[in-house]
């Protein structure tokens, strides 16, 4: 299979919560295949935008390799990164609203889980291309502070290293109308959420042709 990125996501093992997450987004980003999603109406269009990403937390964000790096280096240096990376843990996971979107987010204490997400920014950044132009003007649109451009010229994306909050995201942008309405339905369609929440491996997912992501592999934390 041929990727066009990369990146490192947080992707839950099997079970009832990542079962959950591929059937509602309908994209299986383990299998690499398209699910039936729950017969309800609107779902469709109100998860088309993660879709293609399948259910997954976000450590570090989609990038094309670098010159001179290939996939069999950037497997190596992530197995590498994760047997030194100490697993990361917070008191459970919970359904909220970021802004417009439906997203599951740690409950209690974080610093772990960004710990392993900076970690995975910075020790794989020799594999990651310098976004173009188009890219950084993309990423401007979203008013960022100074903070942010900052981040963004350095690693490539602007919500990384303190600005970074992990996420696995549920649904594209809602209407304000909607948001409350679609709050009660996933909440009735989630199974019990993990408690405590404990992300003990990473995975190294690619984009294929047709610009879904898929699971390439996973990788235990053993620091």
């Amino acid at each position: 299979m041929s990727y066009s990125r990369f990146a490192i996501y947080y992707v839950p093992p099997n079970g009832p919560l990542a079962d959950f997450g591929a059937s509602w987004l309908g994209w299986d980003v383990v299998q690499g295949c398209e699910t039936r999603q729950p017969s309800l109406s609107g779902l469709r269009d109100i998860t088309m935008t993660p879709r293609k990403y399948g259910f997954h937390g976000t450590l570090k964000p989609p990038f094309r390799l670098a010159a001179d790096t290939d996939l069999d280096g950037l497997h190596n240096a992530v197995t590498q990164m994760a047997e030194a990376c100490a697993p990361a843990q917070s008191d459970g996971l919970a359904l909220t609203a970021l802004g417009r979107f439906l997203a599951l987010i740690p409950v209690g204490n974080s610093a772990s889980i960004a710990r392993v997400a900076a970690t995975c920014v910075e020790a794989l950044d020799a594999f990651r291309a310098p976004p173009g132009e188009v890219e950084l003007e993309r990423r401007r649109k979203g008013r960022l502070s100074g903070r942010q451009e900052a981040l963004l010229q350095r690693w490539g994306y602007p919500y990384v290293m303190e600005e970074f909050r992990f996420h696995l995201t549920l649904t594209g942008r809602l209407p304000v109308d909607e948001i409350d309405q679609w709050m009660d339905i996933t909440q009735a369609h989630l199974p019990p959420l993990p408690r405590p929440f404990v992300m003990d491996e990473v995975a190294l997912v690619g984009e294929r042709e047709d610009g879904r992501f898929e699971l390439i592999q996973r990788y235990t934390l053993a620091g």
